[in-house]
């Protein structure tokens, strides 16, 4: 039976995970609604929230799970032509943190295939909007001629880096922002990203699944480290194309 989380209930330990014979892989618990206090937690401890509109909360920790090591990045010959085309071009810029919101907002809003409406939802949208404002969530944004062609963001906690959604309305823009996002964690020594479920795109980029115990074990120590800074821009993908 799936566990339900009243309010200032802890989460279960991430073992207690349904397994892949259940239907719902990784399925841990479920609650009523969405703070940000638990959102933290659940980070934390390698868990992440993914439900529908109409559902309870559902809290996740696949095992095994998917995550990017940014030395492990993989840049196709024609991407690497388009980086220092972007390099090149004042025309393209990187931004960071100038507009979370539009950023979250477009993700909700990109159809996917055999996916049917957005896990961003409005609670989640207030949720991650809070922790932005907090310092946790982040965007990063690829702007052609002064326009948001594509982003994606996600959570910053200590030396770990919580991938959530992209978008592009320009070929390779939300590729160009993970590039750029790949380059400045492998400057600040931030060792792996955590990309939550595997899928086609991730695993061409050099995304790998991993145990969930070996999961845990690099999260412990990332997420009691000292943050890093956010703040970079296009000059950051020099990293990744040479």
């Amino acid at each position: 039976m799936l566990l339900w989380l009243h309010n200032n209930d802890p989460f279960p330990s991430v073992e207690s995970a349904l397994d892949s014979g259940s239907g719902a892989s990784g399925l841990l618990a479920a609650s009523a609604t969405l703070d940000v206090q638990r959102l933290l937690a659940a980070y934390r401890q390698g868990i992440f929230p993914w439900y529908s509109d109409g559902q309870p909360v559902l809290w996740w920790s696949p095992d095994p799970r998917m995550v990017l090591v940014p030395a492990e990045f993989k840049i196709s010959t024609s991407f690497k032509k388009t980086l220092k085309r972007v390099l090149r071009e004042p025309a393209w810029e990187i931004r960071v943190d100038t507009c979370f919101i539009d950023i979250i907002t477009a993700c909700a809003h990109v159809t996917r295939q055999a996916q049917n409406g957005t896990w961003i939802t409005a609670d989640v949208l207030a949720a991650y909007s809070a922790l932005h404002q907090q310092g946790f969530a982040h965007s990063v944004e690829t702007w052609y001629e002064n326009k948001c062609v594509g982003g994606l963001y996600g959570m910053s906690v200590g030396m770990m880096f919580f991938g959530e959604s992209m978008f592009a309305l320009r070929p390779d823009a939300s590729k160009i922002a993970l590039a750029a996002l790949v380059s400045h964690l492998k400057r600040h020594n931030v060792n792996m990203l955590d990309c939550q479920q595997n899928t086609p795109h991730l695993a061409s980029l050099g995304g790998r699944e991993i145990p969930r115990h070996l999961f845990m074990a690099h999260l412990s120590q990332a997420v009691v480290a000292p943050p890093i800074p956010w703040q970079f821009d296009k000059t950051a993908l020099l990293d990744v194309i040479t």
